[in-house]
């Protein structure tokens, strides 16, 4: 899938559709930490992994945007530090200029304004406005890995976000996630308005028939239900 093919799907899906394709597709979802939010209120980014380990210097991402395609997404490990910045105007102007689509930190930024003005997607846990406290030793695998949250994404991986957050998604796997994404977004868009039209969910996903069902088989799951009459609800 190319850049633009990409950015095309993932304008009319969101993470929560690509979270519950991936779920749908029996992978491992992986989310950013709850928090991880866009700059800018209905900021969306989509690309490539180009993933920077931050360790009080941004040489490592000058470094990193040196060999960046266009439309790759700098993912910033700074630890999930939250008593300094790692990313501000700079990084962000360089960034742009070198083609990437967005950045998206496991950390703080600052220079807020700035950054809005610049109008690049930038994901991150918050804000503070100092900026590194500390130089510490680079790994040697600075450039080939970066972890977000309890995740490490490389860039073998695909990240989307918007106002929900941040996910990540094997590029490898991404036609098939994006497909049955598309499949469950259609679904719950018909499911609205029907339960608009008159016909509630409740009636649409034969929940009555399910609580029978379950009274004689205890085992059986919502998810399960779902499935057999081709609801979508939760995944």
């Amino acid at each position: 899938m190319d850049n633009g093919e990409l950015h095309r799907r993932f304008e009319a899906l969101t993470t929560a559709h690509l979270t519950d394709g991936c779920i749908r597709a029996r992978l491992q979802v992986r989310c950013a930490p709850a928090g991880t939010h866009s700059t800018v209120p209905g900021g969306r980014v989509a690309g490539r992994v180009l993933p920077a380990r931050h360790v009080g210097s941004v040489d490592v991402f000058l470094e990193a945007l040196g060999g960046a395609e266009p439309g790759d997404v700098l993912v910033v490990d700074n630890g999930g530090r939250l008593d300094e910045s790692c990313v501000g105007d700079l990084v962000a102007i360089e960034a742009a200029t070198a083609g990437a689509a967005g950045i998206v930190i496991w950390g703080l930024h600052r220079d807020s304004a700035d950054l809005r003005a610049i109008g690049l997607p930038v994901f991150s846990l918050g804000s503070i406005p100092t900026g590194p406290l500390s130089l510490t030793s680079r790994p040697a695998d600075a450039l080939d890995s970066a972890r977000v949250g309890p995740w490490e994404v490389t860039p073998a991986d695909l990240v989307f976000g918007d106002d929900d957050g941040v996910v990540f998604v094997p590029a490898a796997e991404a036609d098939d996630v994006f497909r049955l994404a598309e499949s469950i977004r259609d679904t719950e868009r018909r499911q609205a308005d029907l339960i608009r039209g008159g016909t509630t969910l409740r009636e649409q996903v034969r929940f009555a028939e399910f609580l029978r069902t379950r009274a004689d088989n205890p085992a059986l799951t919502f998810r399960e239900h779902l499935r057999a009459v081709g609801g979508a609800v939760e995944e």
